[in-house]
């Protein structure tokens, strides 16, 4: 591995580095030069002569028409070929050229040298950036292509170009930004799940926010020319800090590198072998390799990354990951998942801090001793909101009595066996029944549950803290006592194109809870239904109502909306927050994902358009479900989850 391991949980993508090659029909050479000597883990070659053309070749009468690949599949055992080449296209091809000549030899060259990629192979092969602001022949030639691939990816190289408002000696009118070439190209394959980006990283660098856009699109190498790199003290290369974070970006999302070009960088004799900050200092007795100090800065940049927490490892198989929403209502949850939950130490400490800061206002220290408070626990699933009640009742020193209401009868066995071991049996009364039909033989002074989704709402919280409040007293305490949902535009290709496996409408009108990671978040969230508790208001609708506008950064260019993600914000009592919305989200909390509401087909929004989303949230006599859609920069359909989606129990 070109950029070595950051430890054994080290398995990302990023550790492998390649480098692009010139033609070589010594294929067997080049490969060792490249990867035995130097510590590349692939190349990027060229698969024919660069000077060949198919139209002189039949020209040629005494030519075998065998077009001039780069060695025989022979000359590399096809491990060797998938694991260790990635075919390069012929750059000079253009499809969308008006010469006709140009135009034929380039679909003749296209499609010969993908058959050859595909006769050795080949994990990917790189094709070349479009020539001009028009690329439909190329796109749909390559569709053509993608249809009959089975499992070889095509890696479309886009320059990552700086073409936005700030660019001086720019003439943006006359230069089509990069993105919005990709946005074209993709969207005549479909949004083919093997057509991926290869973005070439340039010397000058775009606005952040026009960066960001690409974090959620299919990014699968960054290829970085020697051009781009600077010189240190020591006459080593290095990298800008701009440019340093966007490598840095580009690791944390999976992404190869590429080093390309020549060297541009005269290091001192007495030096190679040596490191100026970042390389190992094993002296090697075969030639050096002139790319090799360009290799060694980016793994010392890859080297150095922070490792991801304990938390962070087990989400990685979470990434990007289409889930159902749990029906905790409807459905009882498995041993499994409340012990999953219930190792989110952040989520119990919120609540016991709210549980102490309410006892502490409902009772004060001279009755301390003498009145006791009657707490209940809806939905107190195997005992973990219990505890923390009473580790905060001991906390303030404030008497408790309390009541754990669980519908769940496996848990409740728990529950008993939690409360002889604890010896709570004085303290803690069990009740094995729906919140909701629950009569309850006293009034509480605080209700506590911990019902909330995703998106705040989703799990029917409101409805089931609706029907429980009628047994808390007219001045008890509800925790939590509000929550607001919110929403965000996101491009997110992969979550796109999963739905899109599915290949009908149902998946697309589903909501999905999703560790969100290859995704731009195009604009800050924005509300969207808040609930309050205890709600004594006599006149409820049976549908909630939300227009939202958003309005993409100037500088981000345009940008691909697939869809919204949704968070929640929870104020559990007074000043104590629980939630994942971005901006104000409880740190190193676990419990919960964004959701993700797709749209059927993808929104391109231009910069400076507002972006016009509308939200309902609907009630019928059994279910909960959402609706939603967007009217501006242009409409799309309804998207109705009813029937389809996953809170009923009602």
């Amino acid at each position: 591995m070109g950029l070595g391991e950051r430890g054994n949980w080290d398995k990302s993508e990023s550790r492998y580095c390649g480098v692009e090659t010139e033609f070589n029909d010594d294929v067997p050479r080049l490969l060792s030069f490249n990867l035995s000597s130097t510590g590349f883990d692939f190349i990027v070659a060229p698969l024919t002569d660069p000077t060949y053309r198919p139209s002189l070749l039949e020209a040629d009468s005494g030519s075998s028409h065998v077009p001039p690949f780069a060695g025989s599949d022979l000359v590399l055992s096809p491990s060797q070929w998938s694991s260790h080449v990635v075919g390069k296209i012929s750059s000079w091809i253009d499809l969308d050229s008006e010469d006709e000549i140009v135009r034929m030899d380039s679909e003749t060259a296209l499609k010969q040298e993908i058959a050859w990629a595909t006769h050795l192979s080949l994990q990917a092969c790189l094709l070349p950036f479009p020539k001009g602001a028009s690329c439909a022949n190329y796109a749909r030639c390559v569709n053509q292509i993608l249809q009959g691939l089975s499992n070889m990816q095509l890696w479309l190289r886009i320059p990552l170009l700086k073409t936005d408002d700030d660019s001086p000696n720019v003439d943006s009118d006359n230069l089509m930004d990069s993105w919005e070439l990709w946005n074209l190209f993709q969207l005549i394959c479909e949004h083919h799940s093997q057509l991926s980006v290869a973005l070439d990283i340039l010397s000058t660098l775009p606005s952040v926010n026009s960066i960001g856009r690409w974090f959620g699109e299919p990014v699968r190498v960054a290829i970085i020319h020697t051009d781009s790199f600077l010189t240190n003290a020591r006459g080593y290369p290095c990298l800008s800090k701009s440019h340093q974070k966007i490598i840095n970006g580009f690791f944390n999302h999976s992404v190869q590198m590429i080093i390309s070009g020549k060297p541009l960088h005269n290091i001192p004799a007495e030096t190679i072998g040596s490191a100026a900050d970042h390389t190992d200092k094993n002296v090697n007795s075969k030639p050096r390799h002139p790319l090799r100090s360009y290799l060694d800065y980016v793994g010392y940049l890859y080297q150095r990354m922070e490792p991801l927490s304990e938390q962070e490892r087990i989400e990685l198989g979470y990434r990007d990951f289409l889930q159902a929403p749990l029906q905790p209502l409807m459905d009882n949850l498995e041993a499994q998942t409340y012990e999953t939950f219930e190792k989110d130490s952040v989520k119990y400490l919120q609540y016991q801090r709210a549980i102490s800061k309410a006892l502490l206002d409902r009772v004060s220290d001279g009755e301390a001793s003498t009145v006791t408070t009657v707490l209940m626990v809806v939905g107190a699933g195997r005992g973990p909101l219990v505890r923390a009640s009473l580790q905060a009742a001991e906390e303030t020193g404030r008497k408790l009595k309390v009541y754990a209401v669980e519908k769940n009868p496996n848990a409740v066995v728990t529950l008993h066996s939690l409360v002889k071991l604890e010896g709570w049996e004085n303290i803690v009364t069990i009740v094995s029944c729906d919140m909701r039909l629950w009569n309850a033989p006293e009034r509480a002074d605080i209700l506590v549950s911990e019902l909330l989704g995703s998106f705040g709402d989703n799990e029917l919280s409101p409805e089931c803290l609706d029907g429980a409040q009628r047994f808390l007293k007219q001045d008890g305490i509800s925790i939590p006592s509000s929550y607001t949902s919110f929403i965000q535009p996101i491009t997110a290709s992969k979550l796109y194109n999963d739905v899109k496996s599915h290949k009908d409408l149902v998946h697309f009108e589903t909501a999905y809870v999703v560790k969100l990671h290859g995704v731009a978040r195009l604009a800050p969230t924005k509300p969207v239904f808040t609930f309050n508790h205890p709600d004594y208001s006599t006149k409820k609708s049976n549908q909630r109502y939300k227009k939202l506008q958003f309005e993409i950064p100037r500088d981000t260019g345009s940008a691909m909306v697939h869809g919204f993600a949704g968070y929640f914000d929870a104020t559990l009592y007074k000043d104590v927050h629980l939630g994942i919305e971005p901006s104000m989200a409880t740190p190193n909390m676990f419990s919960w994902f964004a959701i993700f509401f797709p749209l059927r087909q993808p929104i391109c929004v231009q910069p400076g358009s507002p972006l016009e989303v509308h939200f309902w949230r609907c009630c019928g006599s059994t279910k909960v479900w959402y609706e939603w859609c967007v009217t501006s920069p242009r409409p799309s359909p309804i998207h109705n989850s009813n029937g389809r989606s996953y809170w009923v129990g009602l």
